[in-house]
């Protein structure tokens, strides 16, 4: 049923497939990062996109020299929450996003291994010391801090993917690997729908578009949760 999703894709979705960016190509891409700020700033950015299921223009900015704090995420814009139980959250408020004008949030929690965001974060605000009503992901430039563009961003990202292996990565590929990631591990479809912020239908239009990508890792699921792929995934019968 997985391959006959896949041959059902959508003419879009087969003629610019990405290679879904994992914990492992994170991993593999920090050993190739040096300790520059920029490439600090860079690998933390990574990790944010990738635990928040976020877009990468979410926490970049348009250009190198632009910083405009009603569209930009600042270190202001981050904050903990913890629960009842203890389990500490890591919140982000983007101020505007694709889908809404007024801003929404986007969270993760502390992860084990190499590719955790909490570290990532704490060695960028360590090294690079962004102002509070700045760039989040500010870096140090001489005697002043620059915005990580979105443009830059894409650059490190082909380049040290590209030095870890990996050709074929790409900025899209980070919310695709995202969602594959978190339901690889259990996550149920419709918790995974509000994660990534996909509204109304959007989620299933999402993963018909990105079936054929999928597809070869949701076999890797429970059969439940495959099954349930194949459904959301397969294009109505006309």
């Amino acid at each position: 049923m997985l391959k006959g999703a896949a041959k059902l894709a959508p003419p879009s979705s087969k003629q610019d497939l990405r290679q879904p960016v994992t914990v492992e190509i994170i991993a593999r891409i920090k050993s190739q990062i040096s300790d520059q700020p920029l490439d600090i700033a860079f690998f933390a950015c990574l990790t944010m996109l990738f635990y928040s299921v976020a877009r990468v223009g979410e926490f970049t900015t348009r250009r190198r020299d632009h910083f405009d704090p009603v569209e930009n995420i600042s270190l202001a814009g981050v904050r903990t929450e913890s629960d009842r139980n203890g389990f500490v959250t890591t919140v982000f408020t983007l101020p505007r996003t694709k889908a809404s004008t007024t801003g929404e949030e986007v969270q993760w929690v502390k992860q084990e291994g190499p590719t955790d965001p909490h570290d990532a974060l704490q060695a960028h605000l360590a090294s690079n010391d962004p102002p509070m009503d700045g760039p989040l992901f500010a870096y140090r430039e001489g005697h002043s801090h620059r915005p990580l563009s979105k443009a830059i961003f894409l650059r490190r990202l082909k380049a040290t993917a590209k030095a870890a292996g990996y050709d074929a990565v790409r900025g899209h590929g980070i919310r695709i690997g995202a969602t594959l990631e978190y339901l690889l591990r259990g996550m149920p479809f419709d918790v995974m729908k509000v994660k990534g912020r996909w509204a109304s239908d959007a989620f299933q239009l999402y993963l018909r578009k990105h079936n054929q990508i999928l597809a070869p890792y949701i076999q890797a699921m429970p059969p439940s949760l495959a099954a349930e792929f194949t459904r959301l995934a397969m294009p109505p019968v006309r």
